[in-house]
């Protein structure tokens, strides 16, 4: 079987919510907000409204929009906001 890398901008924001969410990701990848890592409940619910707003604005890239999706569907996920990982 053959691997591509053919990742989706929805991949990349998932990606680098669980990696931010782990501690691994420096600044939040919506905000760029630096801080301690890994990052408290706070500033984890603090990107996820961020991603919201990303998600809702209507001049947002197809591939903007994406990420900022699945950044949002990650950290929803983490913070017990929804059911079943993303």
């Amino acid at each position: 079987m053959t691997r591509t890398d053919a990742r989706t901008p929805y991949a990349d924001g998932a990606l680098a919510a669980y990696r931010w969410a782990l501690g691994a990701g420096g600044s939040g990848p919506i905000t760029g907000t630096p801080g301690a890592a890994p990052p408290d409940v706070e500033r984890l619910t603090a990107e996820v409204d961020a991603s919201v707003v990303q998600t809702e604005d209507r001049t947002q890239s197809a591939a903007g929009h994406a990420f900022a999706e699945g950044v949002h569907d990650v950290l929803t996920w983490v913070c017990g906001l929804r059911d079943g990982a993303p």
